[in-house]
This record gives structure tokens, sequence and C-alpha cells, in this order.
């Protein structure tokens, strides 16, 4: 199951909790929160980046042999 986040979408109202944005497990499938657990205030899904971290035990050299190219910033 996806964590979720989300935030107050009016940022002078709700309260503390959901001012700052939590997460929530839900399934896929489940429909958004529309409104914060704890106060009742509008709130609103945020999409937030993903990180995929790497591994200095392989990836590489794993990734070379299927066919891949890895960037790296030139300044």
């Amino acid at each position: 199951m996806p964590i979720y986040q989300y935030k107050a979408k009016d940022e002078a109202g709700g309260c503390d909790y959901c001012r700052k944005g939590f997460e929530v497990l839900q399934p896929i499938n489940a429909p958004s929160l529309r409104n914060c657990p704890v106060c009742g205030g509008e709130i609103e899904k945020i999409i937030s980046p993903f990180s995929m971290g790497f591994s200095k035990s392989g990836l590489d050299s794993k990734a070379k042999e299927k066919g891949f190219h890895k960037l790296k910033k030139s300044g």
C-alpha cells in the first residue's frame, strides 16, 4: 500500500496537524481524503518526489551490462 501525503488547502485555516502536512497509508483504489482527521478542515493530496537509492555494490556495472548509461552533471 502506498503512503499518500496531505496538507491543508488554506494555510491560514486548519490545525497544526494538517498545516504541517501528514501521511496516510491507503490502498491504491481508496478515495482521497477530503477533510483533516483531526479538525475536519479541507485538505488536498500532495504529489511528492520519489527517491531512488543507489548502492555501491555493483548497481552501476549491472546497469551497464543491461545497456543503460550513467549521466553525470558536468558543471
